[in-house]
């Protein structure tokens, strides 16, 4: 089994994601765009082109045992934020410096085949979450048993039924031991029947991380599982601290 590391701790500073608007045709119809603004959203960036600025000079630091939610409306910038930390976006501008191995569960049925068995998914799955052959190996026969799903684990997955699809990417998924572990809303089975034992794998799952990154409209959720938490509005940082300071005005302004 790969050793972990002993320092864990993720870094931003003054990190900006910057999207190109492509298509835009006419001086007019940019002049508008650059206008209009969208809350000083919308710019030029170096190559003169028209951009949408997703984040906005993020800077913030978790370390090992955080337990940070991120939280704020739709389009604050909580999805862009958490592909940043995964390594799906490069930053367009700022520094983001990342000590322990990142587990991202923004999409858990990445590298699902469907022509392939359920035993050979999860061999597929688990180099997809940056698992060694030796550690797949290792973890097969648990996580066989987690999705009680048997002898179906010999076909081909689209033979499944979609709760058992579920049961297998989740299951999978929750294998890990995370470092640095990072979720869009908190991950559920799929399966009413799965759902206690699920809730209770995710538990583990959290408790055996070094760093929780999560973003979630749930406040409850938030208040339950964080002691951190990061308001994000419109691409910046609005407030950052303990759970405690931060929800109370939140939910009294929501």
């Amino acid at each position: 089994m790969a050793l972990r590391v002993l320092m864990v701790s993720l870094h931003l500073k003054k990190v900006s994601v910057d999207f190109p608007l492509y298509g835009l045709r006419g001086r007019s119809l940019k002049q508008s765009l650059l206008r209009i603004g969208s809350g000083n959203r919308i710019g030029r960036d170096s190559k003169d082109r028209i951009v949408i600025r997703a984040l906005h000079r993020i800077s913030l630091q978790f370390e090992k045992g955080d337990r940070v939610g991120l939280i704020g409306s739709n389009g604050a910038g909580k999805t862009t934020l958490l592909r940043v930390l995964a390594g799906i976006y490069e930053p367009t501008s700022g520094t983001l410096r990342v000590d322990g191995h990142v587990t991202s569960m923004l999409n858990i049925r990445l590298g699902i085949d469907q022509e392939a068995t359920g035993y050979e998914n999860i061999y597929l799955r688990g180099l997809a979450m940056g698992m060694t052959p030796e550690e797949i190996r290792q973890r097969t026969a648990e996580i066989a048993a987690f999705t009680e799903l048997g002898n179906h684990l010999n076909l081909p997955l689209h033979t499944y039924s979609t709760g058992m699809r579920m049961r297998l990417a989740f299951a999978v998924a929750t294998a890990v031991e995370p470092d640095i572990l990072l979720m869009d809303e908190w991950i559920g089975a799929g399966d009413a029947s799965f759902t206690e034992k699920a809730s209770k794998r995710m538990n583990e799952l959290v408790e055996r991380s070094g760093i929780l990154v999560l973003a979630s409209h749930n406040a409850s959720l938030i208040e339950r599982t964080c002691n951190k938490v990061v308001l994000l509005d419109q691409g910046k940082v609005a407030a950052f601290g303990p759970v405690s300071e931060i929800m109370p005005a939140y939910r009294k302004a929501s």
